[in-house]
């Protein structure tokens, strides 16, 4: 399980309650890098040994198995590729980017919308413009816990949230929203300024204070919310009755990348030498993997990593080897093929290019900037790729169009549920164009690059006005239905026994009787209910069948990376006609309009374990 990690985040946000307001020319970042005295920018210059920062994260472990400790050792990975290091800690971030500014090192270590929270402080100078090097991970330890108010995550909407201000999770929070169709202004924030072990962490506050609806923790906050991943809190042994996890990064798993920065200067005169340093975390990565293997690994050579990341970090942050295998545990390397991926494939929000416009956007909206960036955050690979450098790893496979989750994943109704969205459609409307549903394409095309253990089941849905219109008709025809009252506030009797008209399922099985057919209207023409429950049926089935169709033509306009035979097996669709309506009983056209939709769940189809995330 993670510990404390991340803690670069805390001081940054300690920080930010001791400074004055930001100016106009200035966002939050800026004053506390500046909070002392003007930084001056210095060229930096190479260096021996170099120095290079690290945070405490299980990413951070390859660097350390590489070096063999905070100065490289002869025999190492980093000493055989002629580098010489010195590893700095770097969890108080905001003395990271002094030090990055002022020319005492040429690296930022971070997760990317952190990197992206200083943005507008980097790329202020052409020299100190930051050069994405490589992702070094995806985090699987990071959650949302939520007390039972919070079913999923259409339910923050009004919702009272506590999470770190500054913290790795006002990311994942962003991308949560995001994925409902919600804004910032659709819930409430309480901030807490440490992300674990005080009173002042989303743990304690959240315990605290039963308004709070949801918090975002680290795994061992979340296990004493809950027990654990899949389990509710009974309020005893100090966990919170009814709370669970309802979204965490082990399923949305492209939500906290963490990532190395080059100031650009150093960058363009040392291209070499950087392209060297990645290519052996890379290696390290692919070794550390190895030997932590259960059945084909190393456990000597792994036990020896794992205390050699007690002694780095001290035994007071990281008190075993079990609690360094969790910090392991909690990401999912990347190692080439994810690189290959994150900064080559377009057309997908959890790349370079959907990340970086996704942190300057973070960033101004919550006050970190004032505006983007004078010069924005640039990806490396392209010259990594021109200068043939790297060459030395073990697999430098670019991976398929296809990627992750089953072959041909099944559905069933115990898959849970992660997100549901919709998209409403006009009176039996059939068709569907990318010009007027395309933002809704693509947000489906997100949730499967986003979630990719996952498959979406396409549900149609029709509205049951005229099949209960009908059916009140035909029954009071036949006398089997009778109703008292005044018009709007009409009340129904079937054999003198009260009628809901809103008990839907009580609607089909009378429906599906077959005892209101054979009754004409008033110009003669016959109605039947159940005709008009099937036609209904087969349009909600034809909407699946061409919204399905239209979003793989979408992604293959689109050249999206998801492949479209893949996308064929992970778009699983059926029609449900009236038996769910949102909205029962409609008493005008706007509810009835309310009820035809199409509804998108995605669906978790399988477990994932620590792997490289492809």
């Amino acid at each position: 399980m993670r510990n404390t990690v991340r803690l670069f985040v805390a001081v940054l946000v300690l920080c930010a309650f001791c400074v004055v307001e930001s100016t106009a020319q200035q966002g939050k970042f800026a004053k506390l890098v500046h909070s002392k005295e003007k930084i001056a920018v210095k060229t930096v210059t190479q260096t021996s040994p170099l120095k290079v920062p690290f945070i405490t994260w299980g990413g951070d472990m390859a660097t350390f198995h590489a070096n063999g400790g905070l100065k490289t050792k002869p025999g190492t990975i980093f000493a055989d590729a002629g580098l010489k290091l010195e590893l700095t800690p770097g969890d108080d971030f905001v003395q990271q980017v002094r030090d990055y500014i002022s020319g005492k090192t040429p690296f930022l270590r971070g997760t990317f919308r952190m990197i992206g929270m200083a943005g507008e402080v980097i790329g202020a100078d052409p020299r100190t413009q930051g050069v994405v090097l490589m992702q070094m991970t995806w985090s699987a330890g990071d959650h949302m816990v939520g007390r039972s108010a919070i079913k999923t995550l259409n339910d923050l909407k009004g919702k009272t949230v506590v999470l770190q201000e500054g913290g790795p999770h006002v990311g994942m929070l962003d991308d949560l929203l995001k994925d409902v169709r919600l804004t910032w202004d659709d819930i409430k924030v309480k901030w807490a300024k440490d992300l674990t072990a005080t009173d002042n962490s989303p743990l304690a506050i959240f315990k605290k204070d039963p308004s709070i609806d949801a918090c975002f923790v680290i795994t061992p906050d979340m296990i004493a919310l809950t027990g654990g991943l899949g389990m509710t809190g009974s309020g005893k042994g100090g966990t919170v009755k009814d709370a669970r996890v309802r979204s965490s990064t082990a399923d949305r798993r492209r939500t906290i990348a963490d990532v190395y920065v080059c100031r650009k200067d150093f960058f363009d005169k040392n291209t070499a030498l950087v392209a060297k340093f990645v290519n052996a975390y890379f290696i390290g990565c692919e070794e550390v993997m190895q030997i932590q293997d259960p059945k084909k690994g190393n456990k000597v050579k792994y036990n020896a990593l794992l205390d050699l990341t007690q002694s780095i970090y001290t035994k007071d942050v990281i008190p075993s080897r079990a609690d360094a295998d969790g910090l392991l545990a909690d990401c999912n390397m990347v190692v080439y093929p994810g690189n290959f991926r994150f900064f080559t494939w377009k057309g997908t929000s959890t790349g370079f290019d959907g990340f970086s416009a996704k942190s300057v956007a973070l960033a101004v909206k919550l006050g970190y900037a004032q505006a983007e960036p004078k010069l924005p955050l640039v990806a490396a690979w392209t010259g990594y790729k021109k200068a043939a450098i790297i060459a030395k790893l073990t697999d430098t496979r670019e991976p398929k169009v296809v990627e992750g989750g089953e072959e041909n994943p099944e559905i069933d109704a115990n898959d849970p549920e992660l997100v549901r969205f919709e998209i409403k459609f006009d009176n039996n409307q059939v068709e569907f164009t990318a010009r007027r549903y395309g933002e809704d394409f693509q947000n489906v095309l997100n949730m499967l690059d986003a979630y990719p253990s996952a498959a979406i089941r396409i549900r149609g849905h029709a509205d049951p006005t005229k099949a209960l219109r009908e059916l009140v008709y035909a029954g009071m025809n036949k006398g089997i239905i009778t109703r008292t009252g005044k018009a709007g506030d009409w009340k129904y009797l079937l054999r003198g026994r009260e009628l809901d008209l809103k008990d839907t399922k009580e609607m089909i099985k009378l429906i599906d009787g077959g005892e209101l057919a054979g009754v004409k209207d008033a110009a003669g023409k016959l109605i039947d209910p159940k005709q008009t429950e099937r036609a209904a049926l087969n349009l909600s089935e034809k909407r699946v069948t061409n919204v399905r169709s239209a979003i793989i033509q979408y992604a293959k306009d689109n050249k999206a990376s998801v492949a479209e035979k893949r996308l064929e097996k992970l778009l699983k669709g059926e029609g449900v006609g009236i038996a769910e309506p949102l909205i029962p009983k409609p008493k005008d056209r706007f509810e009835a309009g309310q009820n035809r939709r199409v509804v998108f769940q995605v669906i978790k189809t399988k477990a994932e374990g620590t792997t490289f995330d492809f």
